[in-house]
């Protein structure tokens, strides 16, 4: 939970929060790897992050926010992810579930938790489940109690950022099986939050296991998400705006790494003829390679921000399917790149890179982590129906 000493400050506009993004970024990125080798919790960077008002970005301005585009958004989480891919992933489920009461919440749960937000409060999240048929199985229930509130029960995985929240909004069913958020306080009696994962990458992000013991929960917490998906709808594009922006991260600051490490330690191959690496042609012409992957990535994700913003604007059937559209390229372009710069930081540095010390094995591990959030094959797909036949990809919250 936050520890705030006073209330977090509040982000004026776009131009404040990408500086605000900047600086961060830059002290995140100090300790980074070792954070990574001990894991090292970041309460105390993520402190940091809430009083600088950044999870606040996103709440309408009618309500005493910002309200920054997508475009400002996405490289916000660009920037962090540059720094530390753990730590960026951990406000992702943040923003997700502030749209959800952008989209479904009453005034009084708008009023209510928006203000909560701009105090520092956070958000994490308990949507995932294992051992079922299909991602979107969700066995959780949210049961009714004869005084007109309800109570929670079930078990959560890959439960990001719940160990840090203020408040975790649940993904439950209801009894006539309509998907429903419940958003319970973090020491809600019946609610344990354990730290038990162990990923290979994002080894920060304390993505665990959330347990719901007849979790008491008043009706006016519950918003009817089911009710997102029976129109157009951005909740997916914009969730998946910010995995690809991750993912872009992490390539651009796996890039940043082998630039480094080549100028600074690498020796040149002795039939080079050359003094230094960075003069070799052939690493010359891979780091060539390694840029314009990750320059594609890039503008990939500015674009589907754009589309975004654009269907922000205007939601329609049509625009909310070019944005879905648009974030899936992204999506796929970034995870890609992420996956390739953080591997061929190894090819291009030489074996001294390889040295567990240095920790520079967490680009790659986190870029492998995070791509397996959900199949790009699958974006893929999408992307080539509604090219060649103009089938409009589903509204189910992932795409």
């Amino acid at each position: 939970m936050s520890s705030l000493p006073e209330p977090a400050h509040v982000i004026a506009d776009d131009t404040e929060a990408l500086k605000v993004a900047a600086a961060l970024a830059e002290e995140f990125r100090t300790g980074a790897a070792e954070r990574d080798a001990r894991r090292r919790l970041p309460r105390a960077e993520l402190d940091r992050l809430s009083a600088s008002g950044l999870p606040a970005i996103t709440v309408p301005a009618e309500h005493g926010g910002a309200d920054v585009s997508a475009v400002t958004l996405a490289e916000v989480f660009r920037l962090l992810a540059a720094a530390d891919a753990s730590l960026a992933q951990i406000p992702q489920s943040h923003f997700a579930y502030i749209n959800v009461l952008r989209r479904q919440g009453t005034q009084a749960q708008q009023a209510f938790f928006f203000g909560e937000v701009l105090a520092g409060k956070r958000f994490g999240n308990a949507q995932s489940e294992a051992g079922t048929r299909h991602l979107q199985d969700i066995r959780t229930r949210l049961a009714p109690a004869a005084d007109g509130s309800y109570t929670l029960t079930g078990v959560k995985h890959y439960s990001t950022g719940a160990l840090f929240a203020d408040w975790i909004p649940v993904l439950a069913r209801a009894e006539d099986d309509d998907l429903q958020v419940a958003y319970v306080p973090r020491d809600a009696p019946g609610l344990t939050v354990v730290d038990d994962w162990d990923g290979m990458g994002q080894r920060t992000t304390a993505s665990g296991t959330v347990r719901l013991d007849a979790v008491p929960v008043p009706a006016d917490r519950v918003v009817p998400h089911h009710l997102t998906f029976r129109g157009p709808q951005l909740h997916g594009a914009s969730a998946q705006l910010l995995h690809a922006a991750i993912d872009a991260g992490i390539a651009s600051g796996a890039l940043a790494e082998a630039v480094t490490f080549v100028r600074t330690k690498s020796r040149p191959w002795f039939e080079s003829g050359f003094e230094t690496a960075a003069e070799d042609p052939l690493l010359i012409q891979r780091f060539g390679e390694l840029a314009l992957q990750v320059r594609g990535a890039e503008a990939l994700l500015s674009a589907a921000a754009r589309a975004v913003d654009t269907a922000r604007g205007h939601l329609d059937e049509d625009t909310a399917a070019e944005a879905s559209i648009a974030v899936a390229a992204a999506k796929v372009a970034a995870a890609d790149a992420a996956v390739e710069t953080g591997s061929s930081l190894f090819e291009v540095s030489g074996t001294r890179s390889a040295l567990d010390a240095l920790g520079l094995h967490r680009h790659w591990r986190d870029a492998r982590t995070h791509t397996l959030h959900d199949p790009a094959r699958w974006k893929v797909q999408h992307i080539g129906r509604y090219v060649l036949n103009g089938t409009k990809p589903p509204r189910h919250g992932l795409l």
